[in-house]
């Protein structure tokens, strides 16, 4: 495993990671998500993450069973929590998320900490991060409330996933002016067919301020590997009970033009020797504003298979790297 660091924080980690959205407690129930998460401890995976908002805070439960289960020592691994969206716990299924549920206010952003450290077992997150920008937040709130959870050692590291980058600079512009502990993570979708935020967009958050990169959905929820070459099999993730939203999420309407790029890429990846699969997740680790990929696998061949990506990086010559570019000859970039 290699391991890399958070930007320029200090902080190392894997640069392969381990995610726990849409599999665990749907593909994964708590024996699978164990040897799952045994299998990348033991390949050297140190960064697992989550979100309050996966399953109902259910994947968070699953995964601080299984590391209590595991035994790992707390200094040899790192976990994240995201903050937004709720667990839509809200006692009463009759009932909707009442405001304080949910946003990015001081009060949820405290709570859903406390919730999210109950629910993994722990006594400190790593990473929280907020999970979307909300249209009523309030910056100054945020880096406040940010700042004072790592004064209590309650986190360790806060930041962002899926902001623009010019609200990422207001965060650092308003931390420094008043001495605050800064963001220093973004956690963005990152895939052939998902390039501009990350290269053009974070380009400066990334190297002009440090940020790292968390990125996921390195295989387009398995586009890019060629599991819907031939349409969305039953049984697939884009067919999970509760995520029937998630292919018009990953297609928009451009399913032919997505499955024949992945197509391309076949002749490529067999001259190399990989997968496509292994092809897509080694050319979002040739990227060095990377800190590290999350991989989303739902049984341990898969995330064994994935986890040896990593030794093609290096052989992702400027060439190779142009013919994928020319295979993946299509815009299908979007807002996200």
């Amino acid at each position: 495993m290699e391991y890399r660091r958070l930007g320029r924080s200090g902080l190392k980690l894997s640069a392969l990671s381990y995610g726990s959205w849409v599999t665990f407690g749907t593909a994964l129930d708590d024996a699978g998500a164990r040897d799952c998460l045994a299998l990348a401890y033991e390949r050297g995976v140190n960064f697992f993450d989550s979100a309050e908002v996966y399953l109902g805070g259910e994947a968070e439960r699953m995964l601080g069973r299984a590391i209590k289960a595991l035994g790992w020592p707390r200094d040899s691994f790192c976990v994240s929590s995201k903050v937004l969206y709720g667990t839509g716990d809200n006692h009463d299924p009759a009932e909707t998320a009442r405001p304080t549920q949910q946003g990015l206010s001081r009060k949820h952003i405290i709570e859903a900490c406390e919730q999210a450290l109950q629910r993994f077992g722990l006594d400190y997150l790593d990473l929280y991060l907020c999970h979307r920008p909300d249209p009523d937040m309030s910056l100054p709130e945020i880096a406040f409330t940010m700042d004072s959870l790592i004064r209590q050692g309650k986190v360790l590291y806060w930041g962002t996933s899926e902001w623009p980058a010019s609200d990422i600079e207001a965060l650092i512009a308003f931390a420094d002016r008043n001495h605050l502990i800064p963001p220093q993570v973004e956690q963005p979708q990152y895939n052939l067919f998902h390039r501009a935020r990350v290269e053009q967009e974070y380009r400066s958050i990334a190297e002009t301020y440090g940020v790292g990169l968390t990125t996921w959905s390195p295989l387009a929820s398995g586009v890019l590997a060629g599991r819907y070459d031939d349409g969305v099999p039953p049984g697939s993730r884009l067919t999970a009970e509760g995520f029937s939203w998630l292919s018009d999420f990953v297609f928009a309407g451009r399913q032919e033009e997505m499955r024949a790029a992945a197509r391309r890429l076949q002749g490529i990846a067999a001259d190399l020797g990989s997968s496509r699969a292994q092809l897509a997740i080694a050319w979002c680790l040739a990227n060095p504003s990377v800190s590290t990929v999350i991989l989303g696998a739902s049984s341990n061949a898969q995330l064994a298979h994935n986890l040896a990506a990593i030794e093609f990086v290096e052989k992702l010559t400027p060439e190779i790297r142009e013919s994928i570019s020319q295979a993946m000859s299509f815009k299908p970039d979007r807002p996200i």
